[in-house]
C-alpha cells in the first residue's frame, strides 16, 4: 500500500475525515492543510485504517476512548476562544495526557507532581 493511501480506512472513517475537511475549509483553512488536519484528527481518535493487512499497531479501544475524549475537551476549549498554547489548555488536559507530555519533555521528578505542579512544570519548560 503506498503512503497516503486510504485503501485500509472503513467508510464510516472517510466520512468522518471529509466531515471534518469541510469544516476547516469553512473556516477558512486552505485545501490540502484541511485534509492534512482531518485525517490527522482521524488517526488520532481511530489509530489509523482500522480494515486488516494494516501495519499491525493495534490501539487499545479503551486509548482510542481515552483520546477521542481529550479531542473532545480540547476543541470545547477552543471554541470558548482558549488557544491551544493558553494556560487554560493545559488546565483542560488530563492528569495523563499532562504526565505524557511531561515525559515527552524529560520533566524531573513528574511522578510524584499533582496536576497543578505538572502544568507549572511544562509551562516553565515551554
Amino acid at each position: 500500500m503506498p503512503r497516503g493511501s486510504k485503501d485500509k480506512y472503513t467508510d464510516k472513517q472517510k466520512r468522518k475525515a471529509e466531515h471534518i475537511e469541510e469544516s476547516y475549509e469553512k473556516k477558512g483553512v486552505p485545501e490540502g492543510k484541511a485534509e492534512a488536519r482531518a485525517w490527522a484528527t482521524v488517526n488520532k481518535q481511530s489509530g489509523g485504517g482500522e480494515r486488516s493487512g494494516g501495519s499491525g499497531k493495534e490501539k487499545p479501544a479503551e486509548a482510542k476512548k481515552t483520546d477521542r475524549k481529550e479531542s473532545a475537551r480540547r476543541a470545547a476549549k477552543t471554541r470558548e476562544g482558549h488557544s491551544r498554547t493558553s494556560k487554560a489548555s493545559h488546565e483542560a488536559q488530563t492528569v495523563d495526557s499532562l504526565m505524557k507530555e511531561a515525559r515527552a519533555k524529560n520533566i524531573p521528578g513528574r511522578s510524584k507532581m499533582r496536576k497543578q505542579e505538572l502544568v507549572e512544570a511544562l509551562r516553565k519548560a515551554g
